[in-house]
Order: structure tokens, then sequence, then C-alpha cells
């Protein structure tokens, strides 16, 4: 399930971008799971474990891809660390909530995202409430954002 913590968390790496700079891993980047996500939210295809394919900025290395498929690619693999899943925008929710299918993963937000229409599963830290759409969550995590 996604556990999500609004507003200020004292335990959050804030800066996803320099924790994954010093800290992915090759392997993770042609992970296939990690390669549709990239496809999907930068439009980028994965060459091998140091070049994507950028249609905007050409061949770069992974550091080079967006904060938020940076900050997902975080998520899924370092299963202990609460990241600030804020540098995602929207379309970073959906692979938030499939990642958060196969194990338990906690994130930090300090806006609101928005997970869609379809249903979901979302523990909301602040509160102990497990919410099920945008109707549910939105009155909620607006108290903290």
């Amino acid at each position: 399930m996604l556990n999500i913590f609004y507003g200020d968390m004292k335990e959050a790496v804030y800066n996803t971008a320099g924790y994954f700079k010093y800290d992915y891993e090759d392997e993770w980047i042609v992970d296939p799971f990690v390669k549709k996500m990239i496809l999907d939210v930068d439009k980028s295809t994965v060459m091998d474990s140091g070049v994507i394919d950028s249609p905007v900025s050409g061949k770069i290395p992974p550091v080079g891809l967006s904060g938020g498929v940076k900050t997902l690619i975080l998520v899924k693999f370092e299963k202990d660390k609460v990241f600030n899943a804020s540098t995602c925008g929207d379309n970073c929710a959906k692979w938030l909530l499939e990642i958060a299918k196969e194990e338990d993963r906690t994130i930090n937000l300090r806006h609101l995202m928005n997970f869609g229409k379809k249903p979901f599963k979302i523990r909301i830290l602040n509160t102990d409430q497990i919410v099920h759409s945008m109707e549910e969550l939105v009155p909620i995590a607006g108290e903290f954002v």
C-alpha cells in the first residue's frame, strides 16, 4: 500500500536529485519496470545502464532524467527511505501506486497529487486514514498542504 505523509517530514529525503546522483545503481536503470517508467514519464528509451535516448536532449546519462523519474526509481529501490515525491508530477502518480502494489512504500508530499479517477488504496499517515478515491483524499490532504 502507498503511505503518504503530507507536509514537513524530518526524516524525508528532500534533495532526491542529489541522492540519486550519488546512490543509484546501474542495474536499476535496466530493470524492465524502470524502463517502462522512463518511457512513459520522460518519453525516453533506455539504451543501456549508462545511456538513455531522450527526444528532447538526445543521449543522456541517468542523472539527466527528470526529477520525477529519479524519485520513482528511488522509491522503487530504496525501500527503507522516505522520499519527497513533490518532485513528481501527476504523471508519476500511477507509478507510485504500481510500486506500492507489491510492497508498502511511504512517500512525503507537500502538494496535492492527482491519483486519477480509478479506485486506489492509500493510507494518509497524518490521520491514519485509508482513502480509495480523490474525493476521499482531497479534504484530508487539504488540511496539511
